[in-house]
């Protein structure tokens, strides 16, 4: 039994394939979804997004958007996805020390602090989706 995924950005379609078992990040928590499950609607948060495919495991950074489930698909409808192994690790910590100066900065309008905040929150999401890739692998699970 497989799922048939799909994750779509403005840009793109980052993925498309039948999985076993998705794992997103709901705006409340994590929510694993199988074949077969209730339809729904829900909003997305940031945070990982794992894929389980054939023992193994993959994983996108996603930031905000919408999940659609139905029994035999499910489409995450994203602001942005990043796959785990395309991230640029040393670009996403160069990004988070430009994010810090900006709010360390001191002076800040509301549009402009809420931005440097958002800035520094991706940042911070790469680093620690890119770090968990380089340190486990690609993961097998059995």
């Amino acid at each position: 039994m497989s799922l048939h995924l799909e994750i779509v950005t403005p840009e793109r379609l980052a993925y498309s394939d039948d999985v076993d078992m998705v794992l997103v990040p709901g705006i409340e928590g994590e929510l694993g979804i199988l074949p077969h499950h209730t339809p729904l609607v829900s909003l997305l948060g940031f945070g990982e997004l794992k894929i389980r495919k054939g023992g193994q495991e993959e994983s996108f950074a996603i930031v905000g958007g919408f999940l659609q489930v139905r029994p035999d698909k499910v489409v995450v409808m994203a602001e942005t996805a990043s796959l785990a192994s395309e991230i640029d690790l040393e670009r996403a910590q160069e990004a988070r020390k430009e994010a810090q100066r900006a709010l360390e900065s001191g002076f800040h309008e509301g549009a402009d602090l809420s931005a440097a905040r958002a800035s520094l929150q991706h940042a911070l999401l790469h680093i620690r989706v890119a770090e968990r890739h380089r340190r486990e692998g690609p993961r097998s699970r059995g």
